[in-house]
Parts: C-alpha cells; sequence; structure tokens
C-alpha cells in the first residue's frame, strides 16, 4: 500500500507517521511551501444505486448537498451517539462516494456499515491502490493547478475528475489533500518536488491541530459524541436532515446543552510529545480530560488537542508533567450548518 512513499526516500516513525531528511519542516510550511505524503489517512469508497439513501441512513451528512463540488465532514456513530469515525465526505460520480478518514478506522467502519450494507444495493470497498498528497503554504494553490492540472476548490469543497480528486482545507496556511491512483502519484511526486519540499507527514497533523480538527483513532472510538470535539463548530453536522444511526442522541446533546467535555487546543511548555489518551490533570492530579493528538510546533514545542471539561475555573492544568496553556480556536464553538458552507 505505502511501496510508493517509501520509494520516495521517506523514513517510517510509526503506522501513521513518516519523516524525510528535512530540516525545520514546520517552519517551512510557513514561510514556503512543502508536500507530504498523507500516511495518516485512508479512502474507503461506497458504490451503488443505493448509495445515497445508504448513506443518508448512517451519516450526519446531508446526503443531497455532496454534489462533486461540496465535499462535507461527517460522522458514523452507535446507537448512542458514539463516534465510530469521523470523515470527510465526497461524491466521486454518481451513485460513486468516498470517505478520507483516519487510517486506523477504516476497516472497522467498513465493518461496521457492512451490517447494514446487505439491505442496499451498494458495495464498500477499501481503496488501498490510492495515494494521498499533502501541499502546504503560500504556492500550494499554484503548485497543484500547474502539475496536477486541477483549479483549488473552496475550503470543504472538492475540485478534479473521477480519477483525481483535490481537496481544500483548512489551516494557518492554505492546505489542499490530492487523492489520485498510487501509479500517478510516483510520477506527480517529482514535479511537486521541484518547487516544494518534501516533508513528514507530522506537519499536517500540526495544521489540523492550529485549525482545531480532530481525527478519531481506534483510540477513542466508540468513546465520544461528535460535539465533544467541535464536530457541529466545523459544519460536520446536519440538524436539518432525517434520522441515521445515533441521531437522536447527538440531537438531544446539541438542543439541551447536555456537551460536558468539549474539543480545545493547547500548547506544553516542553517538547514531550504525550500519548493519545493521556490524562489532563487539574492542581489535585484529578483527571479533567485526555490527549486526543499532538505534534511539534515550529518554535519545538508540544501543540495538542484535547477533550476537557467545560467546567469554569478549572484551574491551572498539565499533561505528562508539563504545565498546559490553553490557545484560541480558530472557530467559535456554536452551530455551523452544512447546507450554509455548501453555498459558500
Amino acid at each position: 500500500m505505502q511501496d510508493w512513499i517509501t520509494e520516495l526516500g521517506a523514513r517510517t516513525l510509526a503506522d501513521d507517521h513518516i519523516t524525510f531528511d528535512t530540516q525545520d519542516a514546520a517552519r517551512q510550511a510557513l514561510d514556503a511551501t512543502v508536500v507530504t505524503p498523507l500516511l495518516q489517512f485512508g479512502v474507503l469508497d461506497v458504490v451503488g444505486a443505493d448509495a445515497e439513501k445508504f448513506l443518508q441512513g448512517q451519516a450526519s451528512a446531508q446526503l443531497n448537498l455532496v454534489d462533486g463540488d461540496f465535499a462535507p465532514l461527517t460522522v458514523f456513530c452507535t446507537p448512542k451517539g458514539r463516534m465510530l469515525a469521523n470523515a470527510q465526505l465526497l461524491r466521486v460520480a454518481e451513485g460513486h462516494y468516498r470517505l478520507i478518514l483516519h487510517r486506523d478506522l477504516v476497516d472497522s467502519l467498513a465493518d461496521h456499515l457492512k451490517k447494514f450494507a446487505v439491505f442496499y444495493k451498494v458495495q464498500l470497498t477499501a481503496r488501498d491502490d490510492l495515494a494521498l498528497i499533502g501541499l502546504i503554504g503560500q504556492e500550494a494553490s499554484a503548485l497543484a493547478e500547474v502539475r496536477l492540472d486541477i483549479a483549488p476548490p473552496a475550503i470543504w469543497h472538492q475540485a478534479g475528475d473521477a480519477e483525481t480528486q483535490l481537496l481544500a482545507h483548512p489551516g494557518p496556511r492554505p492546505r489542499l489533500l490530492a487523492i489520485l491512483p498510487t501509479e500517478r502519484a510516483t510520477e506527480v511526486w517529482p514535479t511537486l518536488a521541484e518547487q516544494a519540499t518534501p516533508a513528514g507527514n507530522a506537519v499536517w497533523c500540526l495544521h489540523d491541530i492550529q485549525a482545531g480538527l480532530a481525527w478519531l483513532t481506534s483510540h477513542h472510538r466508540d468513546a465520544l459524541l461528535p460535539q465533544m470535539i467541535n464536530w457541529e463548530a466545523l459544519g460536520g453536522i446536519s440538524f436539518k436532515k432525517g434520522c441515521y444511526t445515533g441521531q437522536e442522541v447527538v440531537a438531544r446533546a446539541h438542543f439541551r446543552g447536555q456537551v460536558k467535555r468539549r474539543l480545545m487546543r493547547g500548547q506544553l511548555d516542553g517538547s514531550v510529545l504525550p500519548e493519545i489518551g493521556s490524562p489532563v490533570l487539574d492542581t489535585s492530579d484529578k483527571a479533567v480530560g485526555e490527549v486526543i493528538t499532538t505534534e511539534l510546533d515550529a518554535y519545538d514545542q508540544a501543540e495538542v488537542l484535547v477533550v476537557l471539561s467545560t467546567k469554569e475555573d478549572i484551574g491551572p492544568l498539565s499533561v505528562a508533567g508539563q504545565k498546559l496553556k490553553l490557545l484560541q480556536l480558530p472557530y467559535p464553538i456554536e452551530r455551523l450548518d452544512p447546507e450554509s458552507l455548501a453555498a459558500s
């Protein structure tokens, strides 16, 4: 699956992290342009005559908005409203939908959805033959247009054709995600690397953190409500659609204000990256939250996304022996309807 990446001279650090011999990659993404293989993501295709109807009953997205232009965030839940996976959803062609999610959850989500798919004319396929490449920086848009021959879309929209899709994600610098066959990726990569510096995918993960965007992994599968990672504030939940699995619990939590934990962004006063799931401690060493993801920033300090209690005056906090300073999120914690995003 990842042979094309190792051929580029990258080194594997973990199942979902690779690196290149690039100095100060995080800073280069701020000051210039970098290109990175997005090893952390996987692809699940949903294809068939009933694909739209099937997904309408399982995903939090309003499927009639997924039109080949708008590519919204979505989430899949248990009947109790706990997340099994969150994803970006795009339409490749008529009756052909594509989910981009953490690679850790592709197989488990497919297994879950297959329980319902037997009642529909639909097929689910994990696409190990596709490559995902990220471009970050001021020249990302121009480079994608020249090398991929695709005009970049707006954030949470898509462009391209049935073979190659281009998505735009938020962040402190312009970010584009390209999905293409691995054979083409090996051809396109050298042309991108002529004008963008190859970098490990940690830099993309860092920009996710700075965008307040958390991708669920197996560690938090079936543990959190969508609102606990601010999914409704990112336009990942349609409150105007009909029923889907978990919808009643998700809607009740929203309308009754029953969300007691929220995703928050922070910075640690050291460079030690805590493990996913590490507790956030108050001054009494009581756990008041936990780490969702973490990466080193351009100044070699650990930045984190944590799910934290919403109680006021929670006091000084720490993670793995390091002080935690909470930072402002780049969006308000309020409902953002995907219907409004589709029109933007």
